[in-house]
């Protein structure tokens, strides 16, 4: 199973970006989805999942385009970080998958 992220790049604070991640469709429907990030010497964090409905991050899910995206507004530096989509507990068991990431630089 491949978990494909594409859309990220250096942007200026206050600007918005949109990343994607291509995955199977069985995928997007049957395992828990989401988006994390990771910066050098910090361990990975959650940023966006189905569950999470505040904040400047939202997730949406395209299952007939086979895409979830991850829209982020008012970015700052501290958003700089490699992201990652991130399929776990698929079919209720442990199993889960990732993607390589795309990283995200945002400047002053």
């Amino acid at each position: 199973v491949e978990l494909v992220e594409s859309g990220g790049g250096s942007v200026e604070a206050g600007a918005s970006l949109t990343l994607s991640c291509t995955a199977p469709d069985y995928i997007l429907r049957y395992c828990e989805m989401g988006w994390y990030r990771q910066t050098p010497g910090k361990e990975r964090e959650l940023v966006s999942a189905s569950h999470i409905r505040e904040g400047r991050f939202t997730m949406s899910l395209h299952y007939e385009e086979k895409l979830m995206f991850l829209q982020m507004t008012t970015l700052t530096p501290a958003d700089t970080a490699r992201y990652y989509c991130a399929a776990g507990r698929c079919w209720r068991t442990a199993t889960s998958y990732w993607g390589q990431g795309t990283q995200v630089t945002v400047s002053l």
